[in-house]
């Protein structure tokens, strides 16, 4: 069953989705899963898909639309600020810990996406997360400061923030917020871009997961907050709390999980799904009953009775 839910961060009231399972029983106390949307996206989209497959197997599920996103509050429309977003998962996991529904020693994220990156930030100071668990995990910070792969010119991100300052002058006058699209809008504008940006765009800006509350358009000087965020550089202090990683074999942001998992500490495990870009594990049913299942038992297994 799938309920409409509203719940307060940072001063701002979120919307969500709450996914129970149908077998759920009144008076139960079960397992819970806050699963947060990737960068662009809302919770409609495949952060509602894995909540509800997660909740067919038998967990409490919330997928929410981040600040500034969707159909939560927010102002300027599509900020993207990294710190909020992690506030947005702790908001999340206090909305999951007083439901009737869930026992609250029992709650874990799953983060997709740049989700990927805000849901461990959120996990090392927020112990109320018991098991974290992420699919094509992308950092916002690395991948604004050195481009997708690295090797980008610090000019490139010193430039943007010159332009981030601008914007804020310029919004402080009275003009309206720059926006800048996040994947190209055409098969024309993506034809020679990165796999990641060319198949995003086929997943946004197509039938195949197109929203109208994911217009595809991001604040431009979100990007001094994002330049500014690293999401694994703490990323120890979620031992000895459980992480996975679960990543394709063909995704352009596999380094990501790679070098993540290399810092964390135990028990942690990079789980490759053979053949899978980034944005396959998205919706592609190649690909995402196998990761389900492994985040079926990940959490079955890390999110039992004390």
């Amino acid at each position: 069953m799938k309920t409409a839910v509203q719940f307060p961060s940072n001063n701002l009231m979120l919307a969500g989705n709450l996914y129970t399972p149908d077998d759920y029983a009144e008076g139960e106390r079960r397992p819970a899963v806050v699963v947060s949307h990737p960068y662009g996206g809302v919770k409609e989209q495949t952060a509602g898909l894995y909540a509800q497959r997660l909740a067919d197997q038998g967990f409490v599920s919330l997928a929410f639309d981040a600040s500034y996103q969707g159909e939560s509050e927010g102002e300027p429309r599509f900020l993207e600020n990294p710190f909020a977003r992690a506030e947005d998962i702790k908001s999340a996991v206090t909305f999951l810990s007083v439901c009737d529904e869930v026992d609250p020693g029992r709650i874990g994220a799953l983060g997709i996406c740049a989700s990927g990156g805000y849901v461990p930030y959120a996990a090392q100071t927020e112990h109320r997360i018991k098991a974290v668990a992420t699919v094509s995990a992308a950092d916002m910070g690395g991948l604004f400061r050195a481009g997708l792969g690295g090797g980008q010119s610090e000019d490139v991100i010193r430039g943007m923030l010159d332009q981030a300052g601008e914007d804020r002058t310029n919004e402080a006058l009275g003009k309206e917020p720059h926006l800048e699209s996040i994947v190209p809008n055409t098969p024309e504008e993506a034809k020679d871009a990165p796999a990641l940006y060319r198949e995003g765009s086929d997943y946004y800006r197509t039938p195949r997961a197109q929203h109208p509350n994911s217009p595809n358009r991001w604040v431009f000087r979100s990007v001094d907050q994002i330049a500014q965020y690293s999401s694994y550089d703490l990323i120890h202090l979620i031992s000895p709390r459980p992480l996975l990683m679960i990543a394709g074999t063909e995704a352009d942001t596999a380094y990501f999980s790679r070098e993540a998992i290399g810092k964390a500490g135990e028990p942690k495990e990079l789980f490759w799904i053979d053949g899978a870009t980034h944005i396959d594990l998205y919706d592609k049913e190649e690909y995402v009953p196998t990761a389900v299942a492994k985040l079926t038992d990940f959490f079955t297994q890390r999110l039992t009775k004390a």
